[in-house]
C-alpha cells in the first residue's frame, strides 16, 4: 500500500504531523520544509515546549490548506502570484 495513502487515510484532518511526516506528504526533503519555516513562506506549524529544541508539529488541515494556497490555472498566473 502507498505509504502517502496511508498517512493521508489514518490521520484526521486535525492530527498533528512531524516535520518529516509533513514532508513526505507534501513530497519535500526535511530540510526544505525547515527552510520554508525560517523563511515564513510555509504551512503554519506549532512548537510543542519551549527552546529551541521544542517539537515542531504541523497539524495536517493547515497543510493541506497552504498546499490547496499553491494551486494555479496556468504558468503566468503563478508568476503574478510570486
Amino acid at each position: 500500500m502507498d505509504r502517502m495513502k496511508t498517512i493521508t487515510d489514518a490521520i484526521p484532518a486535525d492530527r498533528y504531523l512531524t516535520t518529516a511526516e509533513a514532508a513526505e506528504f507534501l513530497r519535500l526533503s526535511p530540510r526544505t520544509l525547515e527552510r520554508l519555516r525560517v523563511e515564513g513562506t510555509g504551512p503554519r506549524f506549532m512548537k510543542a515546549g519551549r527552546g529551541k529544541r521544542a517539537r515542531v508539529l504541523y497539524c495536517l488541515r493547515d497543510v493541506r490548506d497552504w498546499l490547496e494556497g499553491k494551486s494555479y490555472l496556468s504558468t503566468s498566473e503563478y508568476k503574478a502570484k510570486g
